[in-house]
């Protein structure tokens, strides 16, 4: 059976649930979920509540898609906190006796188990073995854990498992990283009963969008951001459109922008189309990997969550884009490894992209693993960006602006060009550390040429003109510490160099930044980060699919998506 779509509904006003219910059935949602908490929380007088029990039963009945009923208790994550005995004579009064039952009551685990009186009457509203009439609606039984993985997880699981009345088992809890969802995915391949597996919050995304390659019973996806019922709910939308969940099976591949936090990224948009386009079997997702303020914390980080997706043989982990703050703790982790390392990551020691390479196939395990071995193709694309404008580089010089992982991009991806490199930071320590490392790594690598970057001089950026200025820091970056700020002072160059100077920052979001629009507002030449974006993506596309990446697809979702 194929995984089931279910979009949570939240009942407040009857007309308008309806009206959502229409619309998810418009999106391509199989089921939809009534959570009717707060609308009939048995509060009210007699014929207030008998007002409402009519209204959700026409509410049931008006429903263009299944319906799974839902009166989620306080105790775990739900609005109604009223006398349960009043909660269980409710879901009673609209699953019994009426000719439009839902197809599908959720009821919490531990509520069920409470008593044999409420087990009796919960029994009376589904079909189970032992009904001598019949029942159309069958039950879910649940449990959620909004702190993280229960210690007792599978003993509960047995325990619902074993509920003759249970058609369906539901479990979900807050995942921690993302290594939760391995746990996850485990227990829905080998479940005994349907079994929905869902980890919430951002750490959980790959669960909720990967359920069909593991047999789970249904994913919940929400109409639109704000309605969302549970953390790290993806939107309908996003779930058929950008993930393609209808198109993933047990032998997708899975790839993943890996980062903190990396939720906006624009990597998921343009590679899923990207798969779509050539007809590759392939996922790609985001998949946060938390950083610490302490280097060795963040890398360990890093090393057991990327180790522990890529050893899972049912994940089919074949690359990924890896962002800040990991650039440098992928190279540290392929040098571990001793896997393939292009010559720009090895120079700067920061790379963003992984990928398996076959020959390098090492570990304890029959046969080995294929370790992890990575390239830095934002120094193929910053170079690329930059010959179309300047055909030929050598005895050409650049001032970079920064000192993270793209400023080290920018250095690995020119240098090999013989040309006069300046490294400005706010910190001056900080342009000297990465001077020192690189040649340090340079020598190393027993390299033929010598670096030609010097620590450039804020006080004197004006009297040493260079041919390309490279913006590497989040200045003017939308959401970043200084949006509105210039990231290189172009009014102080203007009228001091020739017009063919090229301006180019690494910033894609806004496309047109406070640098760019001044550079461009005196005559210069510019290249806008989008550029860079779809040629550094391109690259990897290629590396991991063997296909031609459709670069003006990628330009066209980027543009299109900030615009907005």
């Amino acid at each position: 059976m194929n995984t089931l779509v279910c979009v949570p509904i939240q009942v407040d006003d009857i007309e308008l649930a309806l009206a959502d219910a229409n619309q998810a059935k418009l999106l391509g949602s199989d089921l939809v979920e009534l959570r009717i908490d707060s609308y009939f929380p048995g509060s009210e007088g007699d014929e207030e509540d008998a007002f409402r029990l009519e209204k959700l039963r026409s509410l049931i009945a008006d429903c263009p898609l299944p319906v799974i009923l839902t009166c989620r208790s306080a105790e775990e994550g739900g609005d109604y906190d009223g006398d349960e005995a009043d909660r269980v004579s409710m879901l009673e009064k609209l699953c019994v006796n009426t000719d439009h039952p839902p197809a599908y009551l959720d009821f919490e685990l531990a509520s069920y188990r409470k008593s044999a009186n409420i087990r009796q009457k919960i029994n009376l509203c589904v079909d189970h073995p032992k009904q001598e009439r019949e029942v159309r609606t069958r039950l879910i039984l649940s449990m959620h854990d909004f702190d993280g993985r229960p210690k007792d997880l599978m003993r509960r699981l047995a325990d619902a498992w074993s509920e003759p009345a249970a058609s369906v088992v539901k479990f979900a809890f807050r995942a921690r990283s993302i290594r939760d969802n391995l746990e996850i995915f485990e227990i829905l391949k080998d479940a005994p009963k349907p079994t929905i597996g869902l980890g919430m919050g951002e750490f959980g995304l790959m669960s909720r969008v990967l359920a069909p390659k593991f047999g789970g019973f249904l994913t919940f996806a929400s109409l639109r951001d704000e309605a969302a019922t549970a953390p790290g709910q993806p939107t309908i939308a996003d779930l058929l459109g950008m993930y393609r969940f209808r198109s993933i099976g047990k032998d997708t591949k899975l790839y993943g922008v890996i980062g903190w936090p990396v939720s906006q990224s624009m990597s998921p948009l343009i590679h899923n189309a990207g798969f779509e386009a050539r007809g590759v079997d392939a996922v790609y997702l985001p998949m946060p990997v938390a950083a610490d303020d302490d280097a060795e914390v963040s890398y360990t980080s890093f090393k057991t969550s990327i180790l522990a997706i890529w050893d899972s043989q049912h994940l089919h982990a074949a690359g990924g884009s890896v962002t800040l703050p990991h650039k440098r703790n992928l190279v540290r982790l392929c040098e571990e490894w001793q896997g393939r390392i292009d010559d720009s990551s090895a120079m700067s020691g920061a790379a963003n992209t992984i990928y398996p390479d076959m020959n390098y196939s090492i570990g304890t395990q029959e046969g080995g693993v294929v370790g992890p071995s990575c390239l830095n193709s934002d120094s193929a694309a910053i170079r690329a960006c930059i010959l179309e404008k300047i055909p030929l580089l050598s005895g050409k010089s650049a001032a970079i602006f920064g000192t993270g992982g793209v400023a080290r991009a920018a250095i690995g991806g020119l240098a090999t060009h013989h040309m006069k490199l300046m490294l400005f930071s706010r910190k001056r320590e900080n342009a000297e550390h990465v001077i020192e490392a690189i040649t340090d790594r340079l020598t190393n690598m027993n390299c033929r040429f010598r670096l030609k970057c010097q620590l450039g001089e804020r006080s004197k950026l004006t009297d040493q003109p260079s041919d390309i200025y490279i913006n590497c820091t989040p200045v003017g970056m939308t959401g970043g510490p200084d949006p509105e700020g210039l990231s290189i002072p172009v009014h102080e160059l203007a009228g001091k160099l020739p017009p063919e100077t090229v301006f180019f920052d690494t910033v894609y979001n806004p496309i047109e930044t406070p640098m760019l629009k001044a550079a461009k507002s005196y005559g210069f030449r510019t290249i806008d980060g989008v550029e860079m974006f779809v040629k550094q993506a391109a690259a990897q596309f290629e590396l991991w699919t063997g296909e031609q990446a459709p670069v003006q697809l990628f330009d066209r979702l980027v543009r299109e998506r900030l615009s907005q």
